[in-house]
């Protein structure tokens, strides 16, 4: 199910998402978005609703201090990657498959950085500013290195890559949501 987009740009991250709710070969259009903002976050899920239902409502972003805008990507290692782990599992969530506890994927925008985590909580950066997964991310990913030169809006690049996904697989479907959030943190 899903297709889920994220651009780095200047000002920000623009993360974009669709409206697909798939089982089996059925598609149901869903009214609860994909893409939303949990504190001075952005985030686009795939995996599961109910796992974007605890991300969106019951997470808790750790407070960033200015040590650790120093080394983001150390903060994303340990106190955001905990503070999901502990609010998967706490929601019954997180599985623990041979030792391997597992989550779910999905894309998150903070001062300006994209982000992608993945099942087992690794996070992932793309040397390139952009991101997609879900089923239709290969169509997504596409696009988005095509259009990575084009005089277009990170919106409008975002648009393209997930009507180009909607347009080729039949797990992702508009209406789609929008969420761009600056890349300043305060300070």
């Amino acid at each position: 199910m899903t297709c889920i987009v994220g651009i780095e740009h200047p000002d920000g991250v623009l993360i974009g998402g669709d409206s697909a709710g798939v089982s089996g070969y059925s598609v149901t259009v869903r009214g609860d978005e994909k893409v939303f903002t949990v504190g001075p976050c952005v985030m686009g899920f795939t995996t599961s609703f109910r796992m974007g239902q605890l991300l969106r409502y019951r997470l808790h972003v750790p407070q960033i201090g200015a040590d650790d805008l120093e080394d983001l990507d150390r903060f994303i290692a340990t106190h955001f990657v905990d503070a999901v782990r502990e609010t998967l599992r706490d929601g019954g969530f997180a599985k623990v498959e041979n030792n391997q506890e597992e989550g779910g994927t999905f894309l998150m925008g903070l001062c300006g950085r994209l982000y992608g985590i993945e099942e087992d909580f690794q996070f992932g950066r793309s040397a390139d500013g952009y991101l997609a997964v879900g089923a239709g991310d290969s169509y997504a990913l596409g696009s988005l290195y095509t259009t990575a030169h084009y005089d277009l809006t990170p919106q409008e690049r975002a648009e393209l890559a997930l009507g180009a996904a909607a347009y080729m697989s039949g797990a992702v479907s508009p209406p789609f949501t929008f969420i761009d959030v600056p890349g300043d943190y305060g300070y």
